[in-house]
């Protein structure tokens, strides 16, 4: 058995900024090791790889309990748009590059990017709808076959 790990499998669920970014950094980090990555993006995590949504992803201030907001406060209009540009122009500062683009390195460091069929099925899109990175629309048993061997990571 080896030490190291060979592969990883990234299920994106959420589309919110504090869900995706997680998810993105762990396989850019990957790729950089040389690690062999796959993101597959499900329910609402689509809203990465949905062409008309990707520019718009926003923090999540309601029942968040890492923010230290109360739930009135994060519910509050404008408070989301707020905090998602207080971070990302905190991540700016730290050379964090904004999704789309970021969505973009990872594709071009050979990480396949993958939509859910059951989620794109459930939110009625297409191929069309989506980023030009996406390499698919798989179901979750192709998903399992891709992965199998490596590990699978959930954000």
């Amino acid at each position: 058995m080896s030490d190291t790990i060979e592969k990883v499998s990234i299920i994106v669920s959420k589309g919110s900024l504090e869900g995706v970014y997680p998810a993105l950094i762990m396989a850019n980090g990957a790729r950089a090791e040389g690690i062999d990555a796959n993101l597959f993006f499900t329910f609402f995590g689509l809203d990465v790889v949905h062409r008309s949504r990707i520019d718009h992803i926003k923090v999540a201030t309601v029942g968040n309990p890492g923010l230290h907001l109360a739930t009135m406060a994060g519910g509050l209009p404008g408070v989301s748009s707020v905090m998602t540009h207080y971070l990302e122009k905190k991540m700016e500062k730290l050379d964090i590059p904004p999704i789309p683009e970021f969505v973009e390195m990872i594709a071009d460091t050979g990480a396949g990017i993958y939509a859910c069929k059951a989620s794109v099925d459930l939110f009625e899109l297409t191929e069309d709808d989506l980023v030009e990175q996406v390499m698919g629309i798989i179901t979750v048993g192709e998903f399992y076959e891709m992965a199998a061997g490596g590990e699978i990571i959930f954000t």
